[in-house]
């Protein structure tokens, strides 16, 4: 790790080979604290390159606890937090939403870092079992199409980075590799980033990878998320085009109506979950358009929709029909079934 130190000092990257090994160095525990905060920060003040990132995120790939998916169109929906905007967990909602319209779902995430609820706050809040195992998780993902990956207990390597991540309590690669490192191996994604500079690093990472369809997206005010308040910017890799499509998209495209961003803001994980409850039993308003267009972006990674218009007819049917608050049930019912045995 020293040599990689006295490089980084020189304001020089690592290769790939050298990020890798490094990155082994700290998932074994082989590397102190001192080291990990020198190479993270090191790294940062020079600027993350792709290379030293794509191999990162190809080794901490190999530490994960590995969850079954069959399904090839299964997607994950999710951000990088850090947005500042405290809006409720929207991500969250669009993946119920998804389920709901037929498509696999192997939502990855955490609890809050700098938000008041996380994804496993809210889905706590709303009655399910986020503490499956492996084999619980793939029984969710085959029987109601969504699972819930609860981070902490899929990356036990990261035991050796999280004291340093908190003492440092600054951004540092690990921001973005959280989410591009799915244990389901999932293939297709939406990743909303805190800033656009971030969402076109973490796409080019992608392109990098075995992906068939990603979009990363950033709004201009400000959100991780498709917001309804302002555009938003996407950037979209499919294997089968070879290359990443910068576009910008605008509610009013899919007949959903702009309003201002506060109208998003959340609270602790009981109140988002409220307001989760009220989206999926079909109450109207800002809530459900920003679920609705983020769901349709999730529905068009799937690969299963001709058009985005189809995919937002998808999404609001979900709603509508019950299908989607009937997969949030099922998936507390199974959740709660794999507690008790």
């Amino acid at each position: 790790m020293t040599e990689y130190l006295q490089i980084l000092s020189r304001g020089q990257s690592l290769s790939a080979e050298q990020a890798a090994d490094a990155m082994h160095q700290i998932m074994q525990g082989k590397a102190d604290p001192i080291q990990i905060a020198g190479l993270l920060m090191g790294m940062r003040a020079r600027g993350e390159s792709i290379e030293e990132l794509t191999a990162f995120v190809r080794v901490m790939r190999t530490y994960f606890v590995p969850v079954i998916c069959e399904d090839p169109h299964a997607i994950d929906v999710c951000g990088t937090g850090g947005d500042g905007t405290h809006t409720f967990n929207i991500s969250t909602a669009a993946a119920i939403v998804c389920a709901g319209a037929g498509v696999t779902v192997a939502k990855h995430g955490n609890r809050s870092v700098s938000s008041k609820s996380g994804s496993a706050d809210v889905l706590e809040a709303l009655g399910v079992n986020v503490n499956l195992n492996a084999d619980g998780v793939a029984s969710c993902l085959k029987e109601v199409g969504i699972g819930f990956i609860f981070a902490r207990h899929y990356h036990p390597a990261m035991r050796h980075v999280m004291p340093v991540r908190t003492t440092l309590r600054s951004r540092t690669a690990f921001n973005i590799l959280g989410p591009l490192c799915n244990p389901a191996n999932v293939k297709r994604q939406v990743i909303g980033a805190f800033d656009l500079e971030t969402a076109q690093v973490i796409a080019a990472i992608m392109q990098e990878l075995s992906t068939e369809h990603i979009i990363t997206l950033h709004s201009e005010d400000g959100l991780d998320e498709a917001s309804i308040s302002a555009p938003t910017v996407l950037i979209e890799y499919r294997r089968t085009d070879k290359e990443l499509r910068k576009t910008s998209i605008k509610p009013e495209f899919y007949d959903l109506k702009r309003a201002d961003v506060s109208s998003l803001t959340g609270g602790d994980a009981k109140e988002n979950a409220t307001m989760i409850r009220s989206v999926l039993q079909g109450d109207p308003g800002p809530c459900r358009d920003v679920v609705i267009l983020n769901s349709a972006l999730g529905l068009w990674v799937s690969g299963r929709y001709a058009s985005m218009e189809d995919c937002v007819e998808a999404a609001q049917a979900s709603i509508d029909s019950g299908a989607a608050h009937g997969r949030l049930q099922m998936l507390r019912a199974i959740g709660n079934r794999h507690d008790n045995s």
